[in-house]
């Protein structure tokens, strides 16, 4: 690529990054979390996914519920998720349409009972995760650009129950993530004999991190019951190549350097009831508190990158802690089929940007479960999330301040596969 001068970008010109998922983008609602984890949670909008306990999925989310298999389980999902966000700004060159990828996201649970007692399981899935890819032609391409994040985490649990009314439940979690960022000249092309989708700096990076969760079920009777759980946050530390397309960015001369990136993965918090109210139906609901406000900027730095005092590249963000709500009903049709329905919102969790086009979600969700034999059932789940339409501002080196709304929708169908040894 030729370049016909250099010149030197402060920090505010800088990309930015966020972490992790099971190759899902930023789909569900808040900052980056997803809450993809199973097809019978789908079918509900997720609501009382720490009580429920309707498949082996359900240890991802409260390790406590193990104490109520009799018999082995092994769950397997397959989500699809395709996405219709898009992003007007003034102009043609100022918007990008379908910028969240559409994407398949799988997961995987076993529990085992040892005894009356105690349990023990394993999940294979994800809690968070980002994918946005706006045009490489973007006008302000060195703020747009695509981003996006991967995360597998590897769950194995125990569970004890302490009596009849009370079970604990806890947790270790091995999590692998990865990030990639890249951004264009876009609109600032011209300045140095490049073409607008050339890139300015790219940056990819990975880490294995472990964490922590426990659970608590409270079991009123057989057809009470409440549950807690706790997923601790864990703070990554990501590392890879950033590369320096335009001398001036952060590397004299310009070139690749190894950059370290720390990003946390927040904590998580759910309370959750189940009520079943007659040999038919139950209904049941959640409160999911995420702690967002530990999420304040993502930055890469290296000792390379002199020209910004070591920062490679910095983007602060403005998070609060965020909740998120919701109700569903289940209803046993016939002895072979059980419908499900739910609604929640998804509060947002930070300001909306175009790399992380947060907006507050609304979840309208309907499923069903398929019990074959004794030992095999499938779970059906749809869902349509729709999302709010979020207008902000951002600043471009390239094109000075402009104004951009986001808005669209998502549409959620997955299928399940439930075993009983």
């Amino acid at each position: 690529m030729a370049v016909k001068k250099a010149r030197v970008f402060p920090l505010s010109t800088t990309a930015t990054l966020v972490l992790s998922a099971l190759t899902v983008s930023q789909a569900n609602a808040a900052g980056y979390q997803i809450a993809f984890d199973s097809v019978s949670g789908l079918g509900r909008a997720y609501a009382g996914e720490a009580a429920v306990s309707d498949s082996a999925a359900s240890m991802g989310r409260n390790p406590a519920m193990m104490t109520l298999f009799d018999r082995p389980e092994f769950s397997g999902s397959m989500i699809y998720f395709d996405a219709e966000i898009d992003v007007t700004g003034n102009s043609a060159a100022q918007s990008s349409s379908d910028i969240i990828p559409s994407q398949f996201v799988p997961a995987s649970y076993y529990v085992h009972p040892l005894n009356d007692q105690m349990a023990v399981g394993l999940g294979l899935y994800a809690n968070y995760g980002l994918g946005t890819d706006l045009n490489n032609e973007f006008l302000a391409g060195d703020i747009g650009g695509d981003t996006e994040l991967f995360t597998v985490n590897i769950n194995p649990a125990v569970a004890y129950q302490v009596n009849p009314m009370l079970s604990l439940g806890a947790g270790i979690s091995l999590v692998y993530a990865s990030g990639e960022v890249n951004r264009h000249y876009g609109g600032g092309a011209d300045n140095f004999g490049a073409q607008p989708s050339d890139k300015i700096l790219s940056w990819d990076g990975d880490d294995w991190a472990f964490g922590w969760n426990v659970g608590a079920l409270l079991e009123l009777d057989e057809s009470n019951r409440f549950g807690l759980s706790y997923r601790a946050g864990i703070d990554l530390k990501l590392e890879g190549t950033f590369t320096d397309f335009s001398p001036g960015v952060a590397i004299p001369g310009g070139g690749s350097t190894t950059a370290v990136s720390n990003v946390p993965l927040p904590t998580i918090a759910e309370f959750s009831g189940f009520h079943q109210l007659n040999d038919k139906l139950a209904i049941h609901y959640s409160a999911l508190w995420t702690q967002w406000s530990e999420y304040k900027e993502f930055s890469a730095s290296s000792s390379d990158c002199s020209i910004n005092g070591g920062i490679c590249f910095l983007k602060p963000e403005k998070y609060n802690d965020s909740w998120r709500w919701a109700i569903g009903a289940m209803y046993q049709l016939n002895p072979a089929i059980k419908l499900r329905a739910g609604f929640a919102l998804d509060e947002k969790a930070g300001e909306t940007t175009l790399s992380i086009p947060d907006q507050d979600a609304y979840w309208y969700s309907t499923g069903m479960n398929y019990q074959l034999d004794d030992n095999w059932s499938f779970d059906f789940g749809l869902a349509y999330m729709d999302r709010s339409d979020e207008s902000f501002a951002e600043t471009s080196l390239f094109t000075a301040n402009h104004d951009y709304t986001a808005k669209g929708y998502l549409l959620i169908v997955g299928a399940q596969a439930n075993y009983r040894f």
